[in-house]
């Protein structure tokens, strides 16, 4: 297999190096035997075509962002009103207390996770973190029960990490990484000629059929094919769609990874691509968590109320569901290096588009943060919720390689009272 991945190039910052990070990952092929796409039908009354996941890392301060409170709890950070009577923000959320009428907040989230991976792994896959198998992410999820949409682009791009993975499911459900939003697909200049290349590719083809005839292995056919189809990619116009250094408005986003990042996936959205994950690091605020909202806040603000504003000017806000989802919140209790420490009990979580009811606020904590006291949410509902505005078949079981069964958000209950 090694001498086949040698032939299709030997550069390994180069066109090969693209093919088999990003082709091998996400682009309609794997190293398993790949199942037959099927083309289903989203279930009736969703409408959600696309997902845009902003998911926050580090574990957002619930406090100082969607569920302030009175008090000392608060620290400096004030209390400000939104559009919404019943629907208060903290201070650095100006942009989105403009907006609240087209938000829906979650504010009784609670989970039993409070270290970073486990946190972070259930919210972005449904299920808890075990040692003996990898769960996949939305993207794959959504690909798998509904279909490939794309011929070219991916079904799904993770915008802010380096490798990504579909989990039990063949790596060819994968999403597409791009650690860097304003760097575009990485390692596409070719550096072998074209026609040289496409030589290469033949011969590669070639052998893994021989291989694949005399051993009954399908392996070296999939390995081959993810290169076909990350050359199509390269070669096609579909490119520009990972290109946000001519829009117009990137500074309405902006300059940082998550404003670029929201921009990059209002393109691919728009592009076609069903679902697109925004990853922001830098909300773990053990240390001076005044300094740090003031930072970290007023970019997410200025991001996603940009966002929906731009997805609602080309008309893709209804069709497309906004989510904010983090690990969990921050402790009501400022710490003695005036930061907040990890606090699963309560936080917050939104959501935006897609056939939400907007001006909603949903569940409901105590008077300093630290239970829920009304309609609790974990994060299998929270995943469950966008799955059924995206329409998928929440009952259809999935079978991993073991033939363990699978659904999506793991049985979680969806909040549909969100919808309107």
């Amino acid at each position: 297999m090694d001498h086949i991945a040698s032939l299709a190039g030997k550069d390994s910052l180069s066109r090969r190096y693209f093919m088999e990070m990003s082709a091998k990952l996400s682009l309609g092929v794997g190293l398993t035997v790949p199942f037959l796409p099927r083309q289903i039908k989203a279930q009736e009354g969703a409408k959600a075509k696309n997902l845009i996941y902003i998911y926050l890392s580090g574990g957002m301060t619930h406090l100082d962002t969607f569920d302030p409170k009175r008090g000392d709890v608060m620290g400096n950070t004030e209390t400000i009103d939104t559009v919404v009577d019943n629907m208060k923000m903290g201070q650095h959320l100006t942009g989105l207390a403009k907006q609240a009428d087209k938000l829906a907040v979650i504010n009784s989230m609670f989970s039993t996770n409070g270290a970073h991976e486990q946190g972070q792994y259930i919210m972005r896959t449904g299920y808890e973190k075990r040692a003996t198998i990898v769960h996949p992410t939305i993207g794959p999820w959504a690909q798998r029960l509904l279909g490939k949409k794309n011929e070219v682009l991916p079904d799904s791009v993770l915008i802010g990490q380096s490798t990504s993975n579909a989990g039990f499911m063949d790596p060819s459900l994968s999403p597409l990484p791009i650690a860097d939003p304003g760097g575009g697909v990485p390692n596409t200049e070719l550096i072998v000629q074209g026609d040289r290349f496409s030589r290469r590719m033949e011969m590669a083809q070639k052998l893994g059929q021989q291989f694949t005839e005399k051993f009954k292995y399908s392996g070296p056919d999939s390995y081959v094919e993810y290169y076909k189809q990350a050359n199509q990619l390269l070669n096609s116009d579909e490119l520009k769609a990972f290109d946000i250094s001519n829009e117009a408005n990137a500074g309405d986003y902006g300059t940082g990874r998550l404003g670029q990042g929201c921009l990059l996936a209002r393109k691919l959205v728009e592009n076609g691509v069903r679902v697109v994950e925004v990853v922001s690091g830098g909300w773990d605020m053990h240390v001076d968590v005044e300094g740090s909202s003031a930072t970290r806040i007023p970019e997410l603000d200025k991001a996603v109320s940009t966002l929906m504003m731009d997805l609602e000017s080309r008309g893709l806000l209804e069709s497309t569901l906004i989510a904010i989802g983090t690990e969990f919140g921050r402790t009501p209790d400022i710490n003695m290096n005036s930061g907040r420490d990890h606090y699963p009990a309560a936080y917050s979580c939104v959501l935006a588009g897609g056939g939400i009811k907007g001006g909603t606020v949903y569940g409901e904590t105590d008077g300093q943060g630290k239970k829920v006291k009304s309609n609790p949410v974990t994060p299998e509902d929270f995943i469950a919720t966008i799955g059924y505005g995206m329409g998928l078949n929440l009952d259809e079981t999935i079978y991993s390689p073991s033939q363990r069964p699978f659904t999506f958000g793991d049985k979680g209950k969806p909040v549909t009272e969100l919808f309107g």
